[in-house]
């Protein structure tokens, strides 16, 4: 009796639908409380190849939601201490670690080479760039949040409506499970249900989680839903970009009003609500923050009154 054996056997599986899997290639971005069930339950169910990108170390602080790590490996990287774990956990599945960052620059050539793409990350820079990555790529996108004690997951792009479809109006404050606090059950059931809706987009099980989100309220204990096959599109979508492709002549905007200085020496130090209109002749404003969502707005805001062109750009963390 092969590991398979009790998955092989629901007709929706098969040994057909187990070869597919087999052959499947998912990039996974994000190591933490939503990437940690979402690698135990693809591995576990024999997928081939997994790329797993995080740039992000293991802090004793998260560990109550991550806890395939350990004590003892607080310091390494998320990355490579996952791929390390899902080896001993599954050897026929192959997890090959990026410790880096996900941006704009390097998602259009990992997003290329998978056939599915999970965005288990935490910053809306890095889902609006994998929202943009798989809708130019044709690539289904299972993306998800959790935060407090309520989450979200769904199936986005390929033949369904992208994340900026279904959220054309980012919050105007951000909350992270740095300043909220989250449940590690609550991130772990909305991780596990992105594993599933992995799993039935790759075996093309109907209905279709493409197109689908699924919610959860454990404050309440009530599970909803919703289908958005036709969502529009926004007509007009400021983009972000990676700091390697800044131009020479862009005027860069530094909106982190809590850092002491700017994080390159040629940009300016702005508030977002200062109401700054760059001076003639700039060919392109490049408005940067921490996860994107100020940007995004001051980079809204700007566009009402200015005419030129505008990227966003989300700052990498230094590595301490």
């Amino acid at each position: 009796m092969t590991r398979y054996a009790r998955q092989v056997i629901l007709p929706q599986v098969g040994a057909e639908g187990q070869a597919r899997l087999a052959a499947a290639h998912v990039l996974i971005v994000g190591a933490g409380g939503l990437g940690v069930p979402v690698l135990q339950y693809l591995c576990g169910a024999g997928l081939g190849r997994i790329t797993l990108v995080d740039g992000d170390r293991i802090a004793a602080h998260n560990l109550h939601r991550q806890p395939l790590y350990r004590m003892d490996q607080v310091g390494q990287f998320k990355a490579g201490a996952a791929a390390t774990a899902m080896a001993a956990l599954n050897p026929e599945v192959t997890v090959n670690a990026v410790t880096a960052w996900l941006d704009p620059a390097n998602a259009p050539a990992l997003v290329a080479r998978a056939d599915l793409v999970l965005d288990c990350a935490d910053t809306f820079a890095a889902s609006l760039t994998l929202s943009d990555a798989c809708m130019d790529a044709g690539k289904p996108l299972i993306a998800a949040s959790a935060l407090g004690l309520s989450g979200y997951a769904g199936g986005f792009c390929g033949p369904a409506p992208s994340l900026r479809a279904l959220f054309p109006d980012l919050p105007d404050r951000g909350a992270t499970c740095d300043t909220a606090g989250v449940m590690g059950p609550v991130v772990a059931t909305i991780g596990a249900i992105q594993a599933q809706m992995a799993l039935s987009s790759l075996l093309d099980l109907s209905p279709s989680p493409l197109g689908q989100l699924i919610s959860f309220d454990a404050a309440r204990w009530r599970f909803g839903g919703f289908r958005f096959d036709t969502a529009p599109e926004p007509a007009h979508s400021l983009r972000f970009i990676a700091p390697a492709q800044i131009a020479a002549d862009d005027l860069i905007i530094d909106l982190r009003t809590e850092e002491p200085a700017p994080f390159r020496a040629d940009a300016l130090h702005l508030g977002p609500d200062q109401g700054y209109t760059p001076p003639p002749g700039t060919s392109r404003v490049i408005l940067a923050c921490r996860t994107g969502l100020r940007a995004h707005h001051a980079g809204l805001a700007l566009q009402s009154r200015w005419p030129g062109k505008i990227a966003l750009l989300a700052v990498p963390p230094t590595d301490s």
